[in-house]
């Protein structure tokens, strides 16, 4: 319902908010135009209130008989990722068209570049969260999306075990996004999806008994 809606206020009208480097392009045109703080805009039925990403509250821009939104500011409300290239000057709005790797900018304790321990199945991935704690415990691990990308691929495989009550979750909202009952260890390595549009950050955990490993490959999970 969210996505939908979002594609028809992007149809209608909307600009983006860019970084005072995209004013030195050569393309830009001066207009005219007005801020309109009369204009107010539902979501889904209810009414939202639209800020920058500073949380200053903003006002449409009202040209040539039609309103201008930010779209961070729609995107932020409609919970859909969105994102500025500024070598191509490209808002990326959803999922990209190639994934970013989890492993860029990830700390843990239990990040490793081990080979030992990021191989599985024979397969070396190079690095890895590789939890071998040796008693019954909750996993846990945080990730950073920081509202750039839609949807997470986060690939995971149970040593010796199972893990159960895996659960990813937005940790500034206190929402779960995707739950699974058992990873079970015979499945080999897993691809869990959760949507993530609009979510800061990720925390992601879940029940592991003793002598069983959580392995999570930090190059081939991924963002879009």
């Amino acid at each position: 319902m969210k996505k939908k809606a979002f594609v028809a206020i992007i149809s209608a009208s909307m600009v983006a908010s860019m970084g005072t480097g995209a004013f030195a392009a050569t393309k830009l045109q001066e207009i005219k135009a007005y801020l309109n703080p009369g204009i107010k805009v539902q979501v889904d039925g209810t009414f939202v209130e639209l800020r920058d990403v500073k949380g200053n509250a903003i006002a449409p821009i009202s040209y040539q008989n039609a309103n201008y939104f930010s779209i961070r500011a729609i995107s932020d409300a409609l919970d859909v990722a969105v994102d500025y290239d500024v070598a191509t000057q490209t808002i990326i709005l959803g999922e990209k068209v190639e994934g970013v790797s989890i492993a860029s900018g990830f700390t843990d304790m239990y990040h490793t570049k081990d080979p030992v321990q990021t191989t599985y199945k024979g397969k070396d991935y190079k690095e890895a969260y590789f939890n071998n704690h040796d008693s019954n415990r909750s996993m846990s691990l945080m990730l950073y999306p920081n509202k750039e990308h839609q949807t997470l691929y986060l690939q995971i495989a149970a040593v010796d075990g199972d893990i159960s009550n895996f659960t990813i979750k937005d940790a500034d909202n206190d929402i779960i996004l995707k739950t699974v009952d058992v990873i079970k260890s015979a499945e080999g390595l897993v691809t869990i999806q959760a949507d993530i549009g609009g979510v800061k950050s990720l925390y992601i955990y879940g029940d592991v008994k003793e002598d069983t490993a959580v392995f999570i490959p930090l190059t081939t999970s991924y963002y879009k």
